[in-house]
């Protein structure tokens, strides 16, 4: 079996690298929906029912912009498919954003008293396993 130039494996690396960085400016702006959505309903549902609606809501808007961003012209199926296999390959990314939210919101005072900080932990701690699951099960 032949390898392929390494010009082509450079080229493959920097399309990696630069979906990478587009899929964490997207997740820059789901930050943003993320944390206002938590202020937004904690008095009315509490910080962890909060934290539910605002992580899907966040995961909506980076779906939407990954696929005409970041993802461009990748992907198939109906939009409203590719939602699905969106929120379901990052299921795993859910797991670690919002394990990582609920602990910090239990157990830290500060954090329970400031939860864009929990947000911000989460986001970070579920985002390298989001981008492999985004990149390989639903804009591939």
């Amino acid at each position: 079996m032949q390898r392929p130039p390494i010009t082509t494996l450079a080229g493959s690396r920097r399309t990696v690298i630069a979906e990478f960085f587009r899929f964490g400016s997207v997740g820059a702006i789901g930050f943003l929906v993320d944390t206002a959505t938590v202020y937004a309903l904690a008095g009315a549902l509490g910080l962890y029912g909060a934290g539910v609606i605002a992580y899907l809501a966040a995961a909506s808007t980076n779906w939407a912009l990954n696929r005409i961003w970041t993802f461009r012209g990748r992907g198939q199926g109906h939009a409203a498919w590719q939602w699905a296999r969106f929120l379901v390959a990052n299921t795993g990314g859910f797991v670690v954003n919002r394990g990582v939210y609920a602990v910090l919101i239990a157990f830290l005072p500060a954090v329970h008293a400031h939860p864009v900080l929990a947000v911000a932990a989460g986001a970070i701690a579920g985002m390298g396993l989001n981008f492999f699951s985004s990149r390989r099960f639903v804009f591939r």
